[in-house]
């Protein structure tokens, strides 16, 4: 697998946020995005997601099973600052929503309902109402959706905010796991990761300007 992005540049508004971004990604590599607010994590991550249109530049998946001109976006899940559930309905029910309208990817295989919140430390809630949860509980259960469905490419926006030591290392196991499957994982975020062979691309804002860390 490979998911690479070429000359990118992006535009929230009328501001040019970045430029010249150009990554490349194979089976089992995380790329950790970090820079000060404002210098276009986020965007980047929406853009490779396919939640945006690149001012310039293009994102590309490839795979040997890949469908011809197949978007980058449909290999990928994205957990972003919200969390994309429904407070008044059940833990459950969120996470079986997400489940049948994502489905699996290219053969491979989510785990249930049930097994997503064990995973994540929260077996025994899943009959809650979403609301009803904590932040970091709410965190957690949005994890999970990552997991009720199979996608080889994982973007994360900040995946440990509102999470205690004992949560984020919880996340940090699922992502190395994600990845010693042959999974790919971008990640933007001011907390280390505990990833020990993670690329790290530093976003310097307007200038477009980046440092590579391998």
């Amino acid at each position: 697998m490979r998911l690479a992005a070429e000359n990118v540049s992006a535009r929230r508004g009328e501001d040019l946020i970045f430029k010249g971004i150009s990554f490349d990604l194979k089976t089992g590599d995380a790329l950790v995005l970090t820079g000060r607010n404002g210098s276009g994590k986020s965007t980047l991550l929406r853009v490779v997601a396919g939640l945006l249109r690149p001012e310039t530049g293009r994102v590309a998946w490839n795979s040997e099973r890949a469908e011809s001109g197949m978007r980058a976006a449909e290999a990928c899940h994205y957990l972003g600052h919200r969390n994309a559930m429904k407070a008044e309905l059940s833990v459950f029910e969120n996470l079986s929503f997400w489940k049948d309208f994502f489905g699996d990817f290219d053969g491979g295989k989510g785990v249930s309902v049930g097994e997503a919140a064990e995973a994540v430390g929260l077996g025994g809630i899943t009959h809650l109402p979403f609301g009803y949860l904590s932040a970091g509980q709410q965190r957690r259960m949005a994890f999970a959706k990552l997991l009720v469905s199979y996608r080889p490419v994982w973007i994360l926006d900040e995946p440990t905010a509102a999470l205690d030591v004992n949560a984020e290392a919880v996340f940090t196991t699922l992502i190395k796991m994600h990845l010693d499957e042959g999974g790919i994982v971008l990640a933007a975020t001011h907390q280390p990761l505990g990833l020990e062979n993670a690329k790290e691309l530093r976003m310097t804002g307007f200038a477009g300007t980046m440092e590579e860390r391998w």
